[in-house]
């Protein structure tokens, strides 16, 4: 997770003077960073998954024995013996939140994959418009890098949510992060596109002719 972290920086910096080039690194450097966020999720989910498994396996074998030994009906049932069988529940159940709350963060990032792949689209289409000048698409790249910028502290929180779970966080403070990440991603996936939507509408606009207005939608994939 350090070295995604070191990954985040280097954009920032990239991303201070927007150039053609620096915008073509961010794309595959950030892409490149949440993939690597998705994988360990994955990882994590199949190995709380796994957990699951055993401890419903050990959970069936106490309850055939408790059912065979019928010990709620012996005196010699124990207040420690009941302590255990209620850990088995409660640690399944723990486990069980784990993974729910790792598929919402996979969740999550593959939106913020979206964006990026979205961003690089827009990006590469924007720079073919004749109808833009090169101090406007100048300003364009300004615009995508404060979103991307924003974008990039959401690997950030996703870092902290994991290593939570290995710390004494509380399920409310995670669930707040989980829930803050989540508005974010979506508050810049919908800045992203309200703005692509905002420069295509702009492209339209200067279309003189029937046969331009058809040149920008074929660019843009429009109807």
């Amino acid at each position: 997770m350090k070295k995604i972290l070191a990954i985040i920086i280097m954009c920032a910096v990239l991303l201070v003077v927007p150039t053609q080039k620096s915008h073509a690194v961010v794309w595959v450097v950030v892409k490149a960073a949440v993939k690597k966020v998705i994988k360990a999720i994955d990882l994590q989910i199949q190995r709380q998954q796994n957990k699951v498994i055993w401890l419903q396996n050990a959970q069936k074998t106490l309850e055939n024995t408790l059912s065979k030994l019928k010990l709620d009906e012996i005196s010699e049932w124990t207040e420690k013996q009941k302590e255990q069988y209620r850990k088995y529940y409660e640690e399944l159940a723990k486990v069980k939140a784990i993974i729910s709350y790792y598929q919402r963060i996979r969740d999550i990032t593959r939106k913020q994959v979206r964006l990026v792949d979205e961003y690089n689209r827009s990006w590469q289409l924007i720079r073919q418009d004749e109808h833009f000048t090169a101090g406007e698409i100048n300003y364009m790249a300004t615009v995508y890098s404060g979103i991307l910028n924003e974008s990039l502290k959401n690997i950030d929180q996703i870092s902290r949510i994991i290593k939570s779970f290995t710390t004494t966080m509380s399920d409310a403070k995670r669930l707040e992060l989980i829930n803050d990440a989540a508005d974010r991603i979506d508050g810049n996936y919908d800045d992203l596109i309200l703005f692509n939507r905002q420069n295509v509408l702009l492209s339209l606009q200067r279309a003189k002719t029937a046969i331009e207005v058809e040149t920008v939608k074929k660019l843009y994939g429009l109807p």
